[in-house]
């Protein structure tokens, strides 16, 4: 059976259904505080996410604390995607690593070119991710005429891609580093493999318990707390057999789908797009590190996927899907360049404390994920028969 006709999984369907219509949600979200940030309430807004609970701003126990659980769905969707998925056969996950790859490393390549030796170099991871969202819903907009290989692509080469994005804001995002706390959380992830892979203990409460102790030892250790995120999720249970809803992964993954798609990434949009929109903002858009953003997620992401996945073929390393042409890819690439949430999240961190780069980066990104996520639909549009 070839892959355009694939019977996609129950599991499958329904991350593709809660991301899509997450999509819809992040772009009102989006509006409304962008223009609430630009009314007369807009100092009173961002005071608000500003304000201090517990030690920390609002702010910051969203983008530490609940978006270390979106990091562990995303860590669950790759572990299913490694074990039973697309990424689960070598040959098959050779064709999105390729995609990833070059969607990774064109972006970057441009940002850096364009801002290396200067005080934005640091924003290169920026125009690295794909929000999976948003792409997702693009491509439900196109219903019939795009084939079902194209989405389990998109999954395929996002998940990669946010892991990449996650192994660079481990890598390169962490600024000072306790050497104590950072044994201590992984000594508590090591204790987890063990319920897992000696003992099998199939209860999810004492992984998610030793979960929220290791998200505080990585918050004290200095790299960023959503890490303990993506560990926890391979540390928990997965059965590989189709549809097992049982394991503790499959029951963890479908429990946190609709809280993360339309609770947790609207609160970070609110909290992250509340973006004031001054006089001179068409003159930061003319910037380094605004161009490098633009340039990175509209022309790097479906060029770098394009040609590293027409390189991997050419090679004879991997072969193009059944049922997907060029064209395909192509589009793929294009909706690739929606960064959205991950790009927003990684500004955070390239920039922390500097407010006027910072908004100025999140406005580039509004503007390419807005113009590469249009071009992606005009695209696939135009050159996809209906199936």
């Amino acid at each position: 059976m070839g892959v355009a006709q694939q019977k996609l999984s129950a599991t499958f369907q329904a991350f593709v259904n809660s991301e899509k219509s997450s999509g819809i949600l992040l772009i009102l979200c989006t509006v409304a505080s962008l223009l609430l940030a630009n009314s007369a309430l807009g100092g009173s807004y961002l005071g608000f996410w500003q304000s201090y609970v517990f030690g920390l701003s609002i702010e910051h126990w969203i983008n530490d604390a609940l978006m270390a659980i979106f990091f562990l769905l995303i860590g669950l969707e790759l572990e299913r995607e490694l074990y039973s998925g697309e990424l689960s056969n070598i040959k098959n996950a050779l064709f999105p690593f390729f995609a990833a790859a070059g969607g990774i490393m064109t972006p970057a390549l441009i940002h850096y070119s364009l801002n290396v030796g200067t005080p934005t170099q640091p924003g290169l991871g920026i125009p690295m991710a794909t929000d999976i969202a948003f792409a997702l819903g693009a491509l439900a907009l196109l219903g019939s005429r795009i084939p079902a290989s194209l989405k389990v692509f998109v999954v395929a080469f996002a998940v990669i891609d946010d892991l990449g994005a996650i192994i660079i804001i481990a890598a390169f995002y962490t600024a000072e580093v306790s050497l104590g706390y950072l044994l201590g959380a992984l000594a508590i992830w090591g204790f987890l493999l063990l319920l897992n892979l000696r003992f099998r203990v199939m209860s999810l409460l004492p992984y998610l318990l030793g979960g929220i102790v290791m998200w505080f030892l990585t918050l004290k250790s200095g790299v960023h707390a959503t890490v303990a995120g993506v560990l926890l999720a391979f540390a928990i249970p997965y059965s590989a057999k189709a549809e097992d809803q049982d394991s503790p992964s499959h029951r963890l993954e479908h429990i946190l789908h609709k809280p993360v798609a339309f609770m947790i990434l609207p609160i970070f949009a609110l909290a992250n797009t509340a973006v004031v929109i001054g006089a001179d903002w068409m003159q930061n858009l003319s910037s380094s590190n605004s161009l490098g953003i633009i340039a990175g997620l509209v022309a790097g992401k479906p060029v770098g996927v394009t040609l590293f996945c027409l390189a991997a073929v050419t090679f004879g390393i991997c072969r193009l899907p059944a049922g997907l042409g060029w064209r395909h890819i192509v589009g793929a690439g294009l909706l690739g360049g929606i960064g959205f949430t991950m790009s927003i999240f990684i500004t955070g961190l390239a920039y922390s404390g500097n407010t006027e780069i910072i908004n100025a980066s999140k406005m580039a990104i509004l503007i390419a994920s807005l113009s590469a996520g249009s071009a992606g639909l005009l695209w696939l549009r135009l050159l996809s028969k209906a199936q």
